[in-house]
């Protein structure tokens, strides 16, 4: 079975590299010069950022369906990226080596089935999550620090 690994748009994230200090305080945002690698991963390139680059780093409400599941937390992109656009069944190098927490929703934006599992297991817990015609699509998420890494549908 083939999925998709979705980056989030670079569009709705410009913005942020614009605003003065204020400006994304109040928008509970920040700019920060990464100072390890890896540790920070976009979720537009969907790679680590390098040391010395700019993120922001904001809270993204990546779960907007109307169900008790409704989530945000911390994201951080990388300044001047493109989304990349993954072929069907890849799996990137970003997810691949953390600690992911799987989340499977159904049509109602309900959380049907989870795991954690490392990357490596990444294939297998998704290709097994799909096999349930009831999951719809699923949430990928840093497992330690909970942050959403990226969406997954059927390709």
């Amino acid at each position: 079975m083939s999925f998709q690994v979705y980056a989030l748009d670079e569009t709705q994230f410009k913005k942020y590299f614009t605003m003065s200090e204020a400006e994304l305080a109040e928008n509970n945002a920040r700019l920060e010069v990464v100072q390890e690698h890896p540790r920070t991963p976009c979720r537009v390139s969907l790679d680590d950022a390098q040391i010395g680059e700019t993120v922001a780093l904001m809270n993204y409400t990546h779960q907007t369906g109307a169900s008790p599941y409704k989530s945000s937390h911390a994201i951080s992109v990388r300044k001047d990226v493109k989304a990349v656009q993954l072929p069907p069944g890849t799996i990137p190098h970003v997810l691949y080596s953390r600690l992911m927490s799987v989340r499977g929703f159904d049509q109602n934006h309900m959380m049907i089935a989870a795991d954690v599992v490392d990357g490596e297991e990444l294939q297998n817990t998704i290709e097994t999550f799909f096999a349930d015609t009831e999951v719809d699509y699923i949430h990928l998420h840093n497992a330690k620090p909970g942050c959403f890494a990226a969406k997954v549908t059927r390709a």
